[in-house]
């Protein structure tokens, strides 16, 4: 048996959605047919290219990762040679994208209506993931990039820095507070705080406040960014976070007042992440142009 692009093609839609249904469904084809093109495959090689755990899907191994790797240079380049006659610089073909959860409804969607206007023929697969699932996905493969706070990215990641945002504190509208321009960590810390309880976010919080030699009163962790902004609006408590949505009001209508923290503060970066092998990647590369000058040209949260 010889490798064809057909056993590449939906090896790498398994390593994309990390089953096989979900991959049989995407291309539309069977379950069985990618079954068996997937042990053709490994018999052809001589090594397992994916772990089967029942509950679990399918997970690559070591020798899965590198030969994943090789087939999407592959493909690449079959499909760049397929379009080499196309007329102008438009770019086709299938990204799957991961954000961060709290700032996917803020940058995506005019992020990506630009890269739909630059390059209709690319289409994007959208994940909003949290810390933690970000860097698993980027590790194992089934992500093409991912835009993200720089926290928790495995080694071997390449990241392009889009901008750079400071912490500000949330405190209620009525709050003594937020009759003051700026706000220290100290006088923060003599209230209770909310935070966001995803993976490396509260921990990225309450290591600055260690760092000043503070802790605070109490905490309370949320689930979601909105929640966070819900319960100090309503005078639960106050928050320190990075991101910003334009109109300081929760979802229940609550207003906010939000402040710049007097201390000088490391800002922390929104980055586009991806491994370094996917580093020739055209799509990669539109994509990254198309988030730079967004960035570029857009202040972030209206900052």
């Amino acid at each position: 048996m010889k490798i064809s692009l057909r056993h590449l093609r939906y090896a790498l839609a398994v390593t994309r959605h990390n089953n096989i249904t979900q991959a049989a469904e995407h291309l539309s084809v069977s379950q069985p047919a990618i079954s068996a093109a997937i042990s053709e495959l490994e018999g052809h090689l001589g090594q397992m290219l994916f772990i089967r755990q029942r509950g679990q899907g399918m997970t690559l191994t070591p020798f899965g990762r590198l030969a994943m790797d090789k087939a999407r240079q592959i493909l690449a380049g079959v499909h760049e040679l397929e379009h080499l006659a196309d007329s102008g610089h438009s770019l086709s073909g299938e990204l799957m994208l991961a954000c961060f959860e709290d700032l996917a409804p803020y940058c995506l969607p005019q992020l990506l209506r630009g890269l739909q206007q630059r390059h209709p023929g690319i289409k994007v697969g959208i994940r909003e993931c949290g810390f933690d699932q970000i860097g698993k996905q980027l590790g194992n493969g089934s992500l093409d990039a991912a835009l993200s706070y720089d926290l928790g990215l495995p080694d071997g990641v390449q990241t392009t820095v889009l901008c750079e945002l400071a912490a500000h504190a949330l405190l209620p509208s009525g709050h003594p507070l937020a009759a003051q321009q700026a706000v220290s960590l100290g006088q923060l810390c003599k209230h209770p705080l909310v935070l966001t309880g995803q993976a490396y976010s509260w921990q990225h919080f309450l290591d600055l406040l260690r760092f000043h030699g503070l802790q605070p009163q109490s905490l309370t962790k949320t689930q979601s960014f909105e929640l966070q902004r819900g319960l100090v609006a309503n005078g639960l408590g106050v928050g320190l976070a990075y991101t910003r949505p334009f109109g300081d009001h929760s979802y229940d209508g609550q207003p906010l007042a939000v402040r710049p923290i007097s201390e000088a503060l490391p800002l922390q970066r929104i980055v586009l992440a991806q491994l370094q092998s996917h580093s020739d990647s055209q799509l990669v590369n539109a994509l990254r142009e198309q988030a730079l000058q967004w960035f570029g040209q857009s202040p972030v949260f209206g900052w």
